[in-house]
């Protein structure tokens, strides 16, 4: 046999036969520095024949990806084991509960210590001839003073006060609101798809209109939400004065429910002289009692 080169390779091997040793024609693994799983054992021999170390066999990474892929089948299977049991009924199914829905953000809107909750993004006296273009509060409207045949976008939520009973208004049940005696107009539907309610407290003068487009349910939840708070007031509206609107008679109305009152004045070639023409903070606005509210009349 033939001994190692002086730089330390194999020149030629005799191994039981007189041909020279060569590297076997075994195809070569997917892995280029692979040596194969055919061609490893007659190395193998030579190695222990020589001393020789052979680098180690490594996993082809083919084997890491088919062991990949069997895993994630098996989960899938499971998955779908889980499924099939919930779909028929023979297994507890898991379920992902539905968020929780943000509360609606609420205003107080009222007369004296009558009031009402709306939602913050409704708009006030948001109307065109009366007649709300979107959900709104009508407190004194001036646009309802004019006149025109319009008619009421669909799914358009609406509250108006008033102190006096709407058109169209009768009692069809009594009730009481935190002790305050109340009459109801239960909700109806007209033939342009618009219900409208009420609810009046005689003693208190102030009476809720609350009309929809969306549905009657709507007004019923609507006037669900009107309360009784002693602890507020909210400026009540000057179309509770007779024709005259005297300033004088307003500023009283105001001291009775708790509130002060500081006058101003401006000319006018319209208006008699004493009427009021504006107050603030606007009517419908909840005040504490001991609060000021300023009015404008004609001198």
């Amino acid at each position: 046999m033939a001994p190692l080169s002086r730089s330390g390779t194999l020149r030629h091997i005799r191994i039981g036969t007189d041909r020279p040793l060569t590297r076997p024609r075994e195809p070569r693994s997917d892995t280029p520095d692979d040596f194969g799983e055919k061609a490893l054992p007659e190395y193998a021999v030579c190695a222990q024949t020589w001393g020789v170390e052979l680098p180690r066999t490594r996993t082809p990474r083919r084997r890491d990806v088919l062991a990949s892929v069997a895993a994630v089948t098996t989960v899938m299977a499971v998955i779908g084991v889980i499924n099939v049991l919930s779909s028929n009924g023979s297994g507890t199914g898991i379920t992902t509960p539905e968020p929780t829905p943000e509360p609606i953000a609420m205003r107080m809107v009222g007369f004296g210590h009558a009031v009402i909750a709306v939602p913050k993004a409704w708009g006030t006296n948001a109307s065109r001839c009366g007649i709300p273009r979107r959900d709104t509060v009508l407190i004194d409207d001036p646009a309802a003073e004019s006149y025109c045949d319009l008619p009421r976008p669909p799914d358009v939520d609406s509250v108006e006060l008033g102190t006096s009973p709407p058109s169209g208004y009768e009692v069809d049940e009594t009730f009481t609101v935190n002790g305050v005696p109340a009459e109801r107009r239960r909700t109806a539907c007209g033939t342009d798809d618009v219900c409208w309610g009420a609810v009046g407290l005689p003693s208190l003068h102030v009476w809720f209109r609350a009309s929809s487009s969306t549905s009657a349910g709507e007004v019923d939840q609507i006037l669900a939400r009107i309360s009784i708070l002693p602890d507020r007031v909210g400026v009540p509206s000057v179309r509770l004065l007779d024709e005259s609107r005297s300033g004088t008679a307003y500023a009283k109305h105001l001291q009775e429910l708790g509130l002060k009152t500081e006058f101003r004045t401006r000319t006018s070639v319209v208006y008699k002289p004493g009427r009021v023409v504006s107050v603030s903070p606007p009517s419908g606005t909840l005040l504490s009692p001991g609060e000021t509210v300023v009015l404008t009349v004609i001198k």
